[in-house]
C-alpha cells in the first residue's frame, strides 16, 4: 500500500462514474433500445409501405411483345398483323413502377403493437431498477473500503502495540523476571498480527477493485475513501412494505400484460385482414423515360381459413405463455415480500448487535488497561496479556463490522421500499 499511489475519492465520485461507465447499465441501455426499435417497427400496421422500381427487359416473346407495346401506347394497326403478332421482332420495355399498400383492419397487428409497447416500457423500468440496484452496489462497496481501511488501521495500532509489549517481554526476560516460553509467546503474537495486517491490506486493495470493476475503470489503482466508516441513518420506515409501483415489479406486471397481448393477438390472427394497395406506373421503349402512364387502385380482404392447425398451436403456446408470466409475477412479489421481512429483521438485529458490540468494545479495552498497568509492574501474565490484546483488536473489528452490516441493511430495506 505504501509503494503503491493511493487516489482519494468519495462515494458521489463513485456513484458519478458508474452512471456514466458501468457495463450493467450500457447493457440495459442497449435493451431498451433494442426493444423500443421493435415496437416502433409496429408503425407499419399504421404507416404504409411504398416501393419504387425500374426494370428494363428486350424480348421476343409474342405475349411479353404485345404487351409491352401496349403499354407504351405505340400500338398501330401494322401491330396486329398475324405474322408480327406471332413472330415479332425483338421489342424493349422500360417500366418505372411507384407502389403503395397501406393496411387498413389488421387486428392481431395491433395487439403485437401493444405487446412491444409493453417490452418497451418494461425494459425503461428494468433500466431504471439496474440504477437502482448498482446505487446500492456502490454503498456497499464503498462502505467495504472504509471497513478494509478500519481493519488496516486497528491492527497497525495493535503491532505497534504488540512491539511495545515485546520490548518490556524482552527486557524482563534478560532480568530474569520471566521465561523463554513468554518470550515466544509474544513472538508468536507479533507474527499472527503482522499476518493479519497483511491480509487486511489485500482486503484494501480487493476493495478498490471492486470499485474499479463497477466504474469499468481498468487502471485498478487503490483508492483511499475521503470520509471514514460512520454509524448512518437513513430515512426509511420498518412498516413500509413492498410496493407494486416498485420499478421492477411494475416491469414485471408490463411483462405479463406482454404477454396477454401477444396471445390476444394470435386469437385475432383467426379474423380477416383488409389492406388497400394501388401503384403509379411509366413505361417506354427508353431507359428512364415514361411517356405512356397509368394508374392501378384497389382493396383486398383476405383471410386465411385454415393454416394446417398452426395458428391454434400457437394460440396455445401464447396462453401458456401468459399464465406462466402471471405464475412469475405473484411468485417475484411475494418472494420480494419475504426479502422485506428477511431485511427488516436484519436491520433489528444489526442494530443490537451494534449496542452490545459497542459495550463489549469499551469492556474489552478497560481490561486491556489495566492488564498492561499490572503487566509493566510485573503483576500480569504473558500469557494474559496477549490474551486481552487479541480479544481487543478482535472486538475493535467486531465493532467495525458491525457498523458496516448495520449500514447496510438500512441502505439494502430502502433499496426494497423505493417505488
Amino acid at each position: 500500500m505504501q509503494a503503491q499511489e493511493i487516489t482519494p475519492i468519495t462515494k458521489a465520485d463513485v456513484l458519478l462514474k458508474v452512471i456514466e461507465s458501468n457495463t450493467s447499465i450500457k447493457i440495459s441501455e442497449q435493451e431498451f433500445i433494442e426493444a423500443r426499435a421493435d415496437y416502433r417497427q409496429t408503425n407499419a400496421v399504421f404507416l404504409p409501405n411504398i416501393t419504387a422500381s425500374h426494370t428494363g427487359i428486350t424480348t421476343t416473346n409474342p405475349l411479353m411483345a404485345f404487351g409491352s407495346k401496349l403499354n407504351q401506347e405505340v400500338l398501330t394497326q401494322n401491330d396486329f398483323n398475324p405474322a408480327l403478332l406471332n413472330d415479332p421482332t425483338h421489342t424493349e420495355n422500360f417500366a418505372t413502377k411507384f407502389e403503395i399498400q397501406q393496411p387498413l383492419i389488421n387486428l392481431d397487428g395491433v395487439f403485437q403493437r401493444k405487446a412491444a409497447k409493453s417490452k418497451m416500457e418494461a425494459m425503461s423500468l428494468k433500466q431504471v431498477r439496474t440504477s437502482d440496484y448498482l446505487a446500492l452496489e456502490v454503498d456497499k462497496a464503498y462502505m467495504q473500503l472504509q471497513l478494509a481501511y478500519k481493519g488496516v488501521d486497528v491492527l497497525e495500532k495493535a503491532l505497534a502495540t504488540t512491539l511495545e509489549n515485546k520490548k518490556l517481554t524482552d527486557n524482563s526476560f534478560k532480568q530474569g523476571y520471566l521465561q523463554r516460553v513468554d518470550v515466544l509467546n509474544m513472538e508468536v503474537r507479533v507474527t499472527d498480527v503482522q499476518n493479519q495486517l497483511q491480509t487486511a491490506k489485500s482486503n484494501v486493495q480487493n476493495a478498490s477493485d471492486y470499485l474499479s470493476f463497477l466504474m469499468n475503470d481498468k487502471a485498478y489503482v487503490m483508492y483511499k475513501p475521503s470520509d471514514t466508516l460512520a454509524i448512518n441513518t437513513f430515512e426509511v420506515s420498518t412498516n413500509k412494505g413492498v410496493s407494486e409501483n416498485r420499478s421492477d415489479i411494475k416491469a414485471m406486471e408490463l411483462a405479463s400484460s406482454a404477454y396477454e397481448a401477444i396471445n390476444k393477438a394470435d386469437k385475432m390472427a383467426f379474423l380477416p385482414r383488409l389492406n388497400a394497395f394501388g401503384s403509379y406506373e411509366l413505361y417506354d421503349d427508353q431507359v428512364f423515360q415514361g411517356n405512356a402512364n397509368g394508374y392501378l387502385l384497389g382493396a383486398q380482404l383476405s383471410w386465411d381459413v385454415f393454416q394446417g392447425s398452426k395458428r391454434f398451436g400457437k394460440a396455445q403456446k401464447s396462453k401458456a405463455e401468459f399464465q406462466k408470466s402471471k405464475l412469475e409475477y405473484e411468485q417475484y412479489v411475494s418472494k420480494s415480500n419475504l426479502e422485506m421481512n428477511r431485511a427488516k429483521r436484519s436491520l433489528i438485529d444489526a442494530e443490537n448487535k451494534l449496542k452490545m458490540n459497542r459495550l463489549a468494545l469499551e469492556q474489552s479495552k478497560e481490561s486491556l488497561r489495566i492488564r498492561e498497568n499490572r503487566f509493566k509492574e510485573g503483576l500480569e501474565k504473558t500469557s494474559d496479556l496477549l490474551l486481552a490484546e487479541t480479544q481487543y483488536a478482535q472486538k475493535q473489528l467486531e465493532y467495525y463490522q458491525t457498523i458496516f452490516e448495520y449500514n447496510y441493511a438500512q441502505a439494502y430495506l430502502e433499496y426494497l421500499t423505493k417505488e
